[in-house]
Parts: C-alpha cells; structure tokens; sequence
C-alpha cells in the first residue's frame, strides 16, 4: 500500500495508543499498565484497530469506530482507579489523545460519504453529529475527571445524568411549570400577534410604516427590564413569564411575516389582478404560500428565544416550581449538578420543540429550492 493512499493521523493514533503502554498512569506509585492485563490486551487492540483503520479499505471506518470504543472503555476504566483519577498523568492522556486523533478521521470521512440510498443518508446525516456529540461528552468526562475538577466548578456528564435520572419527578414538575405554562402559551401569544399585525400592515401600508418601529422597540426591550414589570402587573405565576415571552417574540414574527408577504413579485402580482383576485384571495393563494419559509423562520428563532426569555424571567419572581427557579436556587446551594441537569432539561426541550417546527416546515414547505435534490 502506497503511503499516499494511508492515512497518517491513524498511524500517529496507533503509535501513541502503543507507546501509553510504557508510560506513567499517575505520578505517584501506581501499577501500569503491563500490570493491567486487560487494560493491556484492549491498548494493544485498539492500537491494531487504529492501525488498520489508515488504510482505504470499505471496511477501515469500522475499523477505526471499532477502535475509538475500545480507547474510550480503556479510559473510563482507568478512571475509576481513584489513584488516576484527579492526578492522571502521561499514559493516560496519551490513549485520549489517540482516541481523539482516531475519532476525528472517523467522523471526518463519515461526513464525506455519499450514500446512494435516501434512507442510508438520513441514518449517516444523524450519525455523524450524535457520534460527535457522544465524544465531546467523552472528552468532558475525562476531563474533569482525569484533572480532578471540583464539582462545584464543572461536574462531569456521569454525575449529571445521575442527578438528573434521581430528580425526574422535581424536572417533571419544573417542565411543566416553565415550558407547558409559560413558554407554549407565551409563544403562541406572540406569534400569533405578530403574524396578525403583519397581515394588517400589508393590507393597510401607512400602518406597516408605524408599527415596524414599534415592534423594533418592544424587541429592544431588555428581558431583566421587563420580567419584574410582568410580575407586578400579572403576579408570580406562569402568566408573568408568558407575557414577557410574548413580547419576546412578537418582533421576530412580525418583521419576518411582513418581509415574506412583500416576497412575492410584480408578475406573480399582476397575474392574480388579471385574474381579478381581490386582496383576500391574492392573500391565501399567492402571498401566504410564498411568506411560509419566511414564516417558519421566524419560528424556528422563536423557539429559542421564548424558552430564553421563560428561564430568565423566572428568576424575577415565580412560584416553587421552574426551571430558573430551581437553577436560581440550586446555584446559590452550590448543587451545580442540579443546575447543568436543568440545563440538560431545557437543551432537551428546546431540541424537541425546534426539531418539531422544521418537521413542519419540511412538510409544508416541501415546494421550496432549499428541499430540493
């Protein structure tokens, strides 16, 4: 095999997965790894993985997959000896970073596969971010771990998903309070108000003139100027915190609406006045259709901002249950395990309601250029 054809980050991973054979695992007296047989035969496995995984073979990525499961097993093994744990030293960063090295290639040239398949590209598209994600976490983990990180400054993923799998019932309760009161009520306020007044200035133009520097004002707004507001005037409850998510995304959908209607062109426009369409019917059959990517933007950016804006706002004033709530407290608690488990909690619930909206956007919107192949 010629060298041009191998490739080199896998070699230096081989090497670097043998070579922690003969290297400390901590600086105190510790047994090595000769002294570890099976932690020995696994480096050795893994180094013969990585190895093979250079070549250009159909079967190399597997190979090198193969490997980096091996190297992150190793690792969080060796983890659990409390003499390498918080005082790792050469060897044991020698197999993360070839498991790294080998990781990266892997990912790299799964993203690089063309698959014929529609159905074979959907499983790659998911696959190579969940692997990527899945080796973040692996590197947080030994991280924090092989440093000795105090939890109070970063807790490791192990200690957070322990917490979170022993506080589902107290999450539970925060869910519901923050993302099913607050932020879907305050969202659909929002955006149904902003998509109302946007059709109201296309219909009537002076209006569009006065309301986009009005809404331009109520986005400027600042959510720690506005939450304490919301609270006296509406009270410590879920419908303060749908109010300030409200005013949060109403500019969003109200500028974007407003764009996609003014999207559609003179032909289109002057073939429905031949028609004799009148506003309403030019409405639904030419301007919605062509607003809908603009529409569905501005969504997607609520989704966000509306969960941002709930979290935030409960930190003015809420009752016993929420997300900014409990992180409030469970910060000045020093509990930062709790408090990444509702961030957890929150990324999960943000990822499932953004995912949800471009579904339905794919759905509605299958006519576009974007979804096209």
């Amino acid at each position: 095999m010629s060298a041009s054809r191998y490739s080199l980050p896998c070699g230096l991973a081989a090497l670097l997965m043998a070579a922690s054979v003969a290297l400390p695992l901590a600086p105190a007296p510790v047994a090595g790894l000769l002294a570890r047989p099976v932690a020995l035969t696994m480096i050795l496995a893994a180094a013969l993985l990585f190895a093979l995984a250079g070549s250009r073979a159909p079967a190399a990525i597997g190979f090198g997959l193969a490997g980096v499961v091996v190297g992150c097993a190793v690792a969080l093994a060796l983890l659990a000896d409390p003499e390498v744990a918080g005082a790792a030293a050469s060897g044991f960063w020698a197999i993360v970073l070839a498991t790294w090295i080998a990781a990266a290639v892997c990912v790299t040239r799964l993203s690089a596969l063309r698959p014929a398949s529609k159905a074979m590209g959907r499983a790659l598209g998911l696959a190579v971010p969940l692997l990527f994600g899945a080796f973040l976490f692996f590197l947080w983990e030994v991280a924090v771990r092989g440093f000795g990180v105090p939890s109070v400054l970063m807790p490791a993923p192990s200690a957070i998903a322990t917490r979170f799998a022993a506080s589902v019932p107290t999450l539970g309760e925060d869910f519901v309070q923050t993302f099913v009161r607050s932020v879907l009520s305050g969202y659909a306020i929002g955006c149904a108000a902003g998509f109302l007044l946007a059709v109201i200035a296309d219909r009537i133009p002076f209006l569009g003139r006065g309301l986009l520097p009005l809404g331009n004002f109520a986005s400027a707004l600042p959510i720690v100027g506005i939450a304490p507001i919301m609270v006296m005037w509406f009270g410590f409850d879920w419908q303060s915190k749908a109010a300030v998510v409200a005013i949060i995304t109403f500019f969003p959908m109200l500028v974007n609406t407003v764009t996609g209607l003014a999207a559609a062109g003179r032909m289109e426009r002057d073939l429905m006045r031949s028609y004799a369409a009148g506003y309403w019917q030019t409405l639904f059959k030419l301007k919605l259709p062509g607003a809908m990517p603009f529409i569905f933007n501005a969504l997607k950016i609520n989704s966000t901002l509306a969960l941002i804006g709930a979290i935030v706002a409960e930190f003015f004033g809420t009752p016993i249950h929420g997300m900014g709530f409990r992180i409030s407290i469970e910060v000045a608690r020093m509990s930062l395990d709790m408090v990444w488990a509702e961030i957890a909690l929150a990324a999960l619930a943000g990822t499932a309601f953004y995912g949800a909206i471009a579904l339905a956007e794919r759905a509605t919107t299958f006519w576009h250029p974007s979804y096209r192949t």
